[in-house]
């Protein structure tokens, strides 16, 4: 746990002195990420205010929004199909009857990845093991899952 927040304050500090020292805005349009992508997932904890859609493309990240708003009622923010700290606090929240016991704070750590195996396991998208790894069982079940969810 603690190496997590050493890493965490690590990579904090060094976006905050990239921002500052103008290199992340020289860099133009390189990290940007179009919203039909999938996204990359992070190796440890994403901090709170990244996007981490798990490899969902938007159409899917707005299913799981528009699921988690208006069939669940766990979620409140814009239906963007960018999964962010809201968007996870949400899921998070639907994630505590599948074994989520962590904060509600929109991280997606292990913690969250174990609930949303869970959960997927339980409805028959996944079949690995809940180990809290976002590998490409686990996005392949999201993104199962995600098709399925209806959008009206």
């Amino acid at each position: 746990m603690r190496s997590n927040r050493l890493v965490r304050a690590l990579a904090t500090a060094t976006v905050l002195a990239a921002v500052t020292t103008g290199s992340l805005a020289a860099s133009g349009t390189a990290f940007a990420v179009s919203p039909g992508q999938p996204q990359a997932v992070v190796a440890g904890p994403a901090s709170a205010t990244e996007v981490v859609n798990l490899g969902l493309n938007s159409d899917q990240a707005k299913r799981v929004q528009f699921f988690l708003r208006y069939y669940v009622g766990v979620y409140s923010g814009a239906i963007d199909g960018l999964l962010g700290t809201d968007s996870w606090k949400g899921m998070q929240r639907m994630l505590r009857s599948y074994g989520y016991t962590g904060a509600i704070d929109g991280i997606v750590g292990a913690g969250t990845i174990k609930g949303l195996q869970q959960y997927l396991k339980s409805e028959g998208y996944y079949s690995g093991a809940v180990d809290g790894i976002a590998g490409s069982g686990t996005k392949a079940a999201f993104a199962a899952w995600a098709n399925q969810l209806p959008m009206d």
